[in-house]
């Protein structure tokens, strides 16, 4: 039997996708009426790689992770994901498949909304489709800039940048649970896990973070963002 949804409307929803704001009443009922929740536990797989795109993904709570899964084995973490955010890889609209998957790092309750609802929408409202357009083109050249760091800066760069990134953007806190482990951290930033493990090793001895276990605290952030500048 289906299960049925927790959140009542998606225009009273506490974390709305801004760019719903764009739509009409009669296209928020449309958007509403197409959708259905599920609830991941932590480790599941929300999306696998290569699978028909049909559906646009929100989270309403929790995070997850966006990984690509590549030859051997060896995934490469294309991002955290937060309550809110459009999850849409560029395969929907060119093969109707999913370019990426995406796997729950908490309990995650996720939206799914029927991908030709969004097609439809495109079609009739041009703000809407601006707007999406907007998000896409944010979300690529972000992806640009880090693929471009990760081939430029070296590891000890690469990976304070990771860490700067989940105390600027994603806990906006000095210390946090980072929530990947050692081998995940790699993964994110093109290194094996051994070298992870040294370099967190080195801030230590610096003075510029403490890692206990999952625990950062960031004890010098001046010099943790010169190392992520200067690569």
């Amino acid at each position: 039997m289906p299960g049925k949804n927790t959140i009542e409307t998606c225009e009273n929803c506490p974390v709305k996708w801004e760019n719903f704001n764009h739509l009409t009443q009669a296209e928020i009922k449309l958007v509403n009426d197409n959708r259905y929740e599920a609830t991941f536990k932590k480790g599941e797989i929300l999306i696998k790689q290569d699978s028909p795109s049909s559906n646009a993904l929100f989270l309403a709570s929790g995070m997850a992770k966006s990984y690509y899964e590549g030859i051997n084995g060896n995934n490469f973490i294309l991002g955290i994901l937060l309550p809110g955010r459009l999850i849409m890889g560029p395969g929907a609209f060119v093969n109707s498949r999913y370019a990426y998957s995406v796997s729950a790092l908490t309990q995650v309750q996720a939206c799914f909304i029927n991908f030709d609802i969004f097609r439809y929408l495109i079609k009739v409202n041009g703000e809407f489709a601006e707007s999406l357009l907007q998000d896409i083109s944010l979300k690529a050249f972000r992806s640009h800039i880090r693929m471009v760091n990760l081939a430029q800066k070296k590891m000890a760069g690469r990976l304070a940048e990771v860490v700067l990134n989940f105390s600027d953007e994603i806990f906006k806190a000095d210390e946090f649970d980072i929530i990947l482990s050692r081998q995940e951290l790699g993964e994110m930033t093109n290194m094996v896990k051994e070298s992870v493990v040294r370099i967190l090793k080195e801030f230590e001895d610096s003075g510029v973070l403490s890692a206990k276990s999952s625990v950062i605290k960031i004890l010098d952030k001046v010099k943790l963002r010169q190392i992520s500048e200067k690569g």
